[in-house]
């Protein structure tokens, strides 16, 4: 069957869906294949619990004429999606970024949401998989689409942006996340770069933060840039009196912008979204508005209270560049009883131990009048003698430890990876 076929048949049905657990009425299941899973097997499930539709590429499985057989469901559900991207002709801003991808996806949607019928990537359904449920989740109705892009090796968002055929693109920025499969640090600006490369080759249209070096150099040969600074009066959108203590503020156009995040390493998230809002004609003052009504969640620089403690939870993820920034912030704060519960930074490959070397040596170097938990093997490995720095190999081992400590009036930074699950110190606080 062509994919034009497969098409109108997806047209007829409510969504798309790779999970039987979580299937809806009327829906478009397609049986994906893992390491430990072959969904071909739950097709006859699916059209139980309703699907309209079941895609699958093992003829043994084969119901009836709602079943539609393939030569490779994965590769039909990309060309499915990239089918549908054409027959939609919305507006596509993709993102990609080492930090604060989510978040500045989030913004965006908030800030455009203003004004048009804006459909974003849910969670962060970034890869291969889940930019084409994306594309597959855009309607007739939908007048703008935000495409989350991830990538942890080369190749990976030239893939993505082939897929998705974005109009826009923006870089959050290239740190130091992935180490491991990029290749270090070079791998991960090329890597990342590769949407600049799409966008070039198709004469589309790039966000560019001028603050950042990196962007600046990768960007310089683009005709078609949308531009914003700190430091650049006549950049597309001009930055001023960033602040964070600790919720980052900052100044547009004589208009005082609050948000509800953390940090000033925020601030730049929150000015990428004003900057595409205003090249679509959002306000700064409805921008303003929709920035201000944001709140962080899934453990990402939220704010929480536990009995007299203050909490900023950002355990959904880390790597070198977030973790420092976190804690330079963190550091800065003007408050008192502060302690850091840190955990290790994973898939950094033959970096990690030097890594977590830097980020011991860098507290340590800082004097900073604070009491700081170190947890995992990486950082253990680390370990120092400081009267203020305690390490612990496991979760458990910092847990049996941590149980015995009466923490009050305290604020707390939690930050780790999401292997580490660090929210589990909530339950012990």
């Amino acid at each position: 069957m062509k994919i034009e076929q497969i098409h109108t048949l997806f047209l007829s049905t409510s969504s798309v869906s790779i999970d039987t657990r979580k299937i809806e009425k009327n829906s478009f299941f397609v049986a994906l294949k893992g390491e430990n899973f072959n969904a071909n097997t739950f097709a006859k499930e699916a059209l139980e619990k309703g699907a309209k539709y079941v895609v699958i590429d093992e003829k043994d499985f084969y119901i009836d004429e709602r079943t539609i057989l393939v030569d490779n469901c994965l590769e039909t559900l990309q060309n499915l999606a990239t089918f549908h991207r054409d027959y939609l002709k919305l507006p596509i801003i993709a993102l990609t970024g080492s930090n604060g991808k989510t978040t500045t996806k989030e913004l965006i949607f908030a800030v455009l949401s203003k004004k048009f019928k804006t459909k974003a990537t849910v969670g962060n359904l970034n890869n291969h998989i889940g930019v084409p449920l994306t594309l597959l989740s855009f309607d007739k109705e939908t007048e703008i689409g935000i495409v989350e892009m991830g990538a942890n090796h080369q190749k990976e968002i030239a893939f993505l942006c082939e897929l998705a055929k974005p109009d826009y693109g923006y870089i959050t920025n290239f740190g130091k996340a992935h180490l491991e499969g990029f290749g270090g640090v070079e791998g991960v600006i090329k890597g990342k770069s590769e949407m600049y490369d799409y966008l070039f080759q198709h004469d589309k249209k790039v966000v560019v933060n001028l603050d950042d070096p990196i962007q600046n150099e990768k960007t310089i040969a683009f005709k078609n840039s949308i531009s914003f600074s700190s430091n650049i009066t006549d950049a597309f959108v001009f930055a001023s009196d960033i602040v964070a203590n600790p919720f980052a503020t900052i100044t547009i156009d004589s208009i005082l912008i609050k948000s509800n995040l953390i940090g000033i390493y925020n601030a730049s998230n929150i000015i990428a979204a004003i900057t595409i809002g205003k090249y679509f004609g959002v306000s700064i003052e409805i921008s303003r508005d929709a920035i201000s009504s944001y709140f962080p969640e899934n453990n990402r620089s939220q704010i929480l209270f536990k009995n007299t403690n203050q909490i900023i939870l950002d355990a959904y993820n880390a790597n070198p560049s977030s973790m420092e920034v976190a804690i330079k912030n963190f550091i800065q704060l003007d408050k008192a009883n502060k302690i850091m519960i840190l955990g290790d930074m994973f898939e950094l490959g033959g970096e990690s131990l030097h890594e977590h070397k830097m980020i011991v040596s860098y507290i340590k170097s800082s004097k900073a009048n604070l009491h700081c938990y170190f947890v995992g093997n990486e950082f253990y490995a680390n370990k120092v003698v400081d009267v203020n720095f305690s390490f612990y190999k496991s979760f458990e081992e910092f847990k049996i430890d941590f149980e015995t400590k009466e923490i009050s009036n305290s604020l707390l930074l939690i930050k780790g990876s999401r292997g580490m699950a660090l929210e589990r110190v909530l339950n012990y606080l």
